[in-house]
């Protein structure tokens, strides 16, 4: 049975680190398109208040080889990674075992990553690989999956869809507005920043499968 696990590691112990070094307040956000090519996990949307301030080069970072900049949306950028797999970090226990990423968010505090397994030997062996070669991590959350997502999830993560659901619930998409982000984040128990960026990715999507035809 395939089996969905949750997790969490030290924000200084996953690659990109040297992003929370040059911005402030700010998060980053696993963009789940298919590569189509070998790329692992290649897409990240930063979001702070000055992302201006970000270098591109990003060399201080042992587990980075190179950050190419892709799209820029007021306080937001687009990014694609590539990765020096040579260094040892959770990337490279996801490359070297049979799970999948299903979501990823990182703040300054730490990155919370959410996997799929297709069994329990599988999901020992990413916990054992990452023991092994040191690779820190906390194990928040363990289910077996539940019946495949309809069209109805647009392709949305769990986040995304949490904080869409809430914000909706609460006023946050009615004039005037019954909730700000602020209320959102102090109920998620996330940052502002995160609150945005879900909400505007979550949306994206929606438009995107809902609205947009192939040709557009």
């Amino acid at each position: 049975m395939a089996i969905k696990a949750s997790f969490t590691t030290d924000q200084a112990d996953f690659p990109l680190s040297a992003v929370f070094e040059q911005l402030t307040d700010v998060t980053i956000e696993l963009d789940r398109v298919v590569p189509t090519n070998d790329a692992v996990i290649p897409y990240f949307w930063i979001s702070a208040d000055d992302t201006e301030k970000l270098t591109t080069d990003l060399s201080a970072d042992i587990g980075v080889n190179q950050v190419k900049v892709i799209d820029q949306v007021e306080k937001q950028m687009l990014v694609r990674v590539d990765w020096n797999l040579n260094h040892e970090s959770v990337l490279t226990a996801i490359v070297n075992t049979d799970v999948s990423v299903l979501s990823g968010l990182g703040t300054t505090e730490q990155w919370i990553f959410e996997l799929r397994a297709s069994d329990q030997t599988a999901l020992s062996n990413f916990q054992t690989y990452c023991k092994e070669h040191g690779v820190p991590i906390e194990l928040t959350e363990l289910h077996a999956t539940s019946s495949p997502k309809s069209d109805r999830d647009h392709d949305l993560t769990d986040g995304q869809k949490e904080a869409l659901i809430l914000a909706y619930s609460r006023g946050y998409f009615d004039s005037p507005r019954g909730a700000n982000q602020d209320d959102l984040a102090d109920e998620l128990e996330i940052t502002r920043q995160a609150v945005s960026s879900r909400l505007q990715r979550g949306i994206r999507r929606l438009v995107t499968s809902s609205l947009i035809t192939s040709e557009e």
